[in-house]
């Protein structure tokens, strides 16, 4: 597996304090410009998506620290969704603390190019990868691979109570 890559982007994460371990967020946002100047382009996860293949969620991009499983991968307007959940492990219950401490804010993915070609400016554009794993990582190589949102049940209920409260204010205003 010499060919394999490893692209960071940035993402969004939601680790839930209820105890069930679960983890979500985009690990590649389309049109983003890593370092390299690589940019995924939308749909290149597609055929890799719909082999079926479980993508693993590792640390660091190491194969000997698998810490939980993707349950759901999916490609919207805006990059690659995922969720999944951390596994109830030593090393799966450190990295989902320091992901709900803020401390771990990034993921990476590991890939292989099969589809790509230049921009105008010199931009390879990933037009098809093939995704093997997406890694909780400490460093990204992509600027923006950080966390937007770390949120507890505690968090989402207080923003839904907040959304029906702007709604109700909006529907008495009227």
């Amino acid at each position: 597996m010499s060919d394999m890559e490893f692209k960071h982007f940035k993402f969004e994460i939601k680790a839930e304090d209820d105890g069930d371990m679960t983890v979500s967020g985009y690990a590649s946002i389309f049109g983003n410009r890593d370092r390299v100047g690589d940019v995924v382009v939308a749909g290149a996860f597609t055929k890799s998506l719909a082999s079926g293949r479980r993508v693993k969620m590792l640390w660091q991009h190491d194969p000997r620290e698998v810490i939980g499983v993707w349950d759901e991968m999916i490609e919207d307007d805006k990059g690659l969704f995922i969720q999944g959940r951390f596994a109830n492990t030593e090393k799966g219950k450190e990295i989902r603390e320091l992901a709900m401490m803020g401390a771990i804010d990034s993921f990476s993915i590991g890939y292989r190019t099969l589809d790509y070609e230049y921009s105008n400016s010199g931009d390879r554009l990933l037009k098809e990868v093939d995704l093997f794993e997406v890694s909780l990582v400490t460093f990204p190589a992509n600027e923006l691979a950080t966390i937007t949102a770390v949120k507890t049940e505690f968090d989402e209920e207080r923003e839904l109570l907040s959304l029906m409260l702007k709604r109700i204010e909006l529907l008495t205003a009227k």
